[in-house]
């Protein structure tokens, strides 16, 4: 006799009705404990411990009636660098065409933020200040540029400046348009990062500038880290990218004011 998808939820072990959740996490970004159960017909007691498990193992963070995946950010810097080059040039494309003539611009550490260094135009007519030694030099011999780099202790992780002499620098400069490099976002939770310090600097960067502006490959769009840094309504430019599931693009469109689509 056939087996129904009825019997074949009945019949899934403990460890089988987890690896199924963390798929759905991974699949989108955040699960509703109610809609789970209801689908694996179990408890939600049961999906929520399966949550606490999955959160414990470091794959989401746990928030009211669900759980949001953790970002895959907080590997190091020099991993990041190397990967998805192709997509973090095509969202730094986007990105250089927000800038105008004239303006100061903060742009934050980040391998998608170097993108944009090297992405925008050569006699761009802008100062840039930048925590990132990599940005730097990417812009630091081309005309048009007058860089300022933020100074203090250099993150393996982050490979970007944060700290006390950092955070100094930034609160003592008014900045036209930021890009912010967000470990995570989401819609309901916000920007986040993976250290306290860190956090802090994003957030004197958003306090200081009139626009802010993420640029965000599609694995940490819907993700959670631990330290916040701003609500969704601080952003004032999203980019990302092309193959984003629709129901996932209209809920970004719907928390933040605009929302650019790089070209695949």
């Amino acid at each position: 006799m056939q087996r129904t998808r009825q019997d074949a939820i009945e019949g899934l072990l403990p460890d089988e009705r987890e690896r199924l959740i963390l798929a759905r996490l991974q699949a989108q970004g955040r699960v509703l404990a109610s809609e789970l159960a209801t689908e694996l017909q179990t408890s939600e007691h049961t999906v929520r411990r399966h949550l606490r498990d999955l959160a414990g193992a470091g794959h989401c963070k746990r928030v009211y009636g669900g759980a949001i995946l953790i970002s895959p950010a907080g590997v190091a810097a020099s991993v990041r660098m190397r990967e998805s080059v192709d997509r973090k040039a095509r969202l730094a494309r986007v990105a250089a065409s927000i800038v105008k003539p004239k303006q100061i611009v903060f742009l934050d550490a980040g391998s998608t933020n170097v993108a944009i260094a090297q992405a925008l135009p050569d006699n761009a007519d802008l100062t840039v200040i930048t925590n990132s030694p990599e940005a730097c030099m990417c812009m630091q011999e081309r005309p048009g540029f007058d860089v300022i780099l933020v100074g203090g202790r250099v993150g393996r992780r982050t490979a970007g400046a944060t700290g006390a002499t950092a955070l100094l620098q930034i609160q003592q400069i008014r900045a036209d348009l930021c890009f912010l490099g967000a470990c995570a976002l989401d819609p309901t939770e916000g920007i986040a990062a993976f250290e306290a310090e860190e956090a802090e600097l994003k957030r004197a960067m958003v306090q200081a500038s009139s626009q802010v502006a993420i640029a965000m490959t599609s694995e940490k769009l819907m993700t959670a880290a631990p330290y916040v840094v701003a609500p969704a309504s601080a952003v004032d430019f999203l980019i990302v990218e092309a193959d984003l599931p629709a129901a996932r693009l209209a809920s970004l469109k719907a928390a933040f004011d605009t929302v650019r689509v790089a070209a695949s």
